[in-house]
């Protein structure tokens, strides 16, 4: 139990962490496996509301969505990098692997 709490990181905001061992340390909702970077993808690529994006989330609360976008915020221009990074490996994998659907 003491090897797991040290994996885990506080940050700055109450409801962030950061946890080694979930979700490849990315930043995350504490208590979840809801990525920061997933609530500021709904909310700025997708124009969700934060209470919209609760609808999607019903296991948050509001101001747990606020504090993740807060973070983002704070953490954009690394944060932003990790979402390019992710979009390249969805990107390469549909180049590996083509659809079946016509």
């Amino acid at each position: 139990m003491v090897e797991q709490a040290l994996r885990k990181e506080t940050t700055s905001h109450p409801y962030v962490v950061i946890n080694k061992d979930v979700c490849d340390g990315n930043p995350i909702i504490e208590g979840t496996r809801t990525r920061v970077i997933d609530i500021a993808i709904e909310y700025e690529v997708l124009g969700r509301s934060p209470d919209e994006i609760i609808r999607s989330h019903p296991h948050v609360s509001l101001y747990q969505i606020h504090d993740a976008l807060s973070y983002y915020y704070e953490n954009r221009d690394a944060l932003d990098q990790k979402i390019k990074q992710d979009q390249d490996f969805v990107t390469r994998l549909k180049e590996k692997i083509p659809t079946k659907m016509v």
